[in-house]
């Protein structure tokens, strides 16, 4: 089995080469690494060329935003599953694609996800944020649960039949395809219960006051659209993010 990885990036000189070494380092050997570069003015391109190794597929190119970049990535994905690594992320151990490989030995698994650490932008091992994700039932999908989306790996089949991100969102294609493909779709997940990738604190959804209601309206339309809910399962979503924060280290 191939794992498709792909990592949009824009100007992130100083985290993508953790993000390009926490690919390589995986100890699962049938990986494509596509890096969607979109035409960085910073050291961010050397420094993908100066890791280039035959995992490493790179093209460099305007887009029109992160799920563009990520859609373009995905086209050229030729893994049997599909997955992302953010540039400001890396993997939590050397055996998370294994563990992601060993789930999909199941033919009746469709998409895999587990646990999720924000951690500080400038020490990966200070956490800051504990997302646990649980297992899946398709009702609490109404209670605007998701699973992390750094995690979460899907068949590419059911990618090309159910559709990739829709780019009217700014801020929340990610938890539209969620609903696309666990509601609309009715994919089967397997949930491997620990912590798989760690997340720098600082994402684009919460960088700022107005981005913060940006996303709260996107949100909403992506319940009313797919018909899992509205304004309540918008507020259980946002809730269930605070126990998160108990786990501080």
């Amino acid at each position: 089995m191939k794992i498709s990885i792909v990592t949009a990036v824009y100007n992130r000189e100083a985290t993508i080469a953790d993000a390009l070494n926490s690919v390589h380092h995986q100890t699962y050997p049938h990986v494509q690494h596509i890096v969607q570069d979109g035409g960085s003015t910073d050291a961010t391109l050397d420094i993908v060329r100066a890791h280039k190794n035959d995992r490493i597929d790179l093209v460099s190119g305007r887009d029109s935003g992160i799920y563009d970049a990520i859609n373009r990535g995905m086209q050229r994905a030729q893994g049997d599953v599909v997955g992302l690594m953010h540039s400001d992320d890396i993997f939590a151990h050397e055996t998370v694609l294994a563990q992601i490989a060993h789930a999909f030995e199941d033919p009746q698994v469709d998409c895999v996800y587990g646990d999720l650490q924000y951690v500080a932008s400038g020490d990966t091992n200070r956490v800051i944020r504990h997302w646990k994700s649980g297992d899946y039932s398709r009702e609490i999908l109404k209670r605007g649960w998701m699973p992390p989306h750094p995690t979460f790996y899907l068949r590419r089949a059911i990618l090309e039949r159910l559709g990739d991100y829709d780019t009217s969102y700014q801020i929340a294609a990610d938890y539209d395809a969620m609903l696309r493909w666990l509601w609309t779709g009715g994919i089967r997940p397997a949930y491997i219960p620990e912590v798989l990738v760690k997340m720098r604190v600082g994402g684009e959804s919460n960088r700022s006051l107005s981005r913060i209601m940006q996303k709260s309206r996107e949100d909403l339309r992506v319940l009313k659209s797919n018909g899992v809910g509205g304004v309540q399962a918008l507020f259980l979503k946002n809730i269930s993010k605070i126990r998160q924060f108990k786990t501080l280290k």
